[in-house]
């Protein structure tokens, strides 16, 4: 790496640039003078909001196109927690690629001993616990919970955060997580209000997925 400022792209695979705004948002206190240049897109090609399995292998091709065209970022986030690609992206570049359930998951274990995640509906939870089976890490989850709303809902809804904390602390008082991470990307803007109402460590995991790529491209700069 020269001495350019670097990029990082956190790219929503899915069409809705309302998910994208939220996001935006939530990685404004990650942007320092000097810092990396994160840049947020919206994947044109993708399924308005990713809920089922075929959602998610429907945002694979287009996503692994984009990031193969891509010559000018320095690292990606695939803003998904499905974490649609992460693989076939991985291999279509020498960059390194992020995935926020992955990250999502390891800042949780940084801070807690048990974890538990917030679904936007119960058909992804399979789809989650799949993943999860994959990383080896079911032994320290202590469970997955439905808010049963769309990810347009949750990313624009009014009673949105009302819910999340209602199946928050669910996964706290009955399940026993003593961190909670937010499964969808579109959960974004809820994180600080969710912390303050259960007491316990929230984490976003496109804010975690972006951490870590600041941290591998600031590292990698001369």
């Amino acid at each position: 790496m020269n001495d350019r400022q670097p990029r990082i792209r956190v790219i929503n695979p899915n069409s809705n640039d309302v998910v994208t705004q939220g996001l935006d948002a939530a990685l404004a206190p990650l942007r320092f003078t000097n810092g990396p240049e994160i840049v947020c897109s919206t994947l044109a090609d993708g399924p308005f909001g990713i809920e089922t399995q075929a959602d998610a292998d429907s945002a694979v091709m287009p996503l692994l196109r984009l990031i193969e065209a891509d010559n000018a970022s320095d690292a990606f986030v695939i803003a998904c927690y499905s974490d649609p690609g992460i693989h076939a992206c991985r291999e279509g570049t020498s960059r390194p690629v992020f995935g926020i359930a992955e990250c999502g998951v390891l800042a949780a274990l940084a801070r807690a001993d048990r974890f538990g995640v917030i679904a936007i509906g119960q058909r992804s939870i399979a789809r989650h616990v799949r993943y999860l089976r994959q990383m080896g890490m079911m032994s320290r989850f202590a469970g997955e919970r439905p808010l049963e709303m769309s990810v347009a809902e949750t990313a624009s809804g009014d009673k949105t955060l009302d819910r999340m904390v209602e199946v928050g602390q669910a996964l706290t008082d009955q399940d026993g997580a003593e961190a909670v991470v937010m499964g969808c990307a579109g959960m974004a803007r809820h994180r600080r209000a969710l912390e303050e109402a259960l007491g316990v460590p929230v984490i976003d995991p496109t804010q975690a997925a972006v951490t870590m790529a600041i941290g591998t491209v600031q590292l990698a700069r001369k």
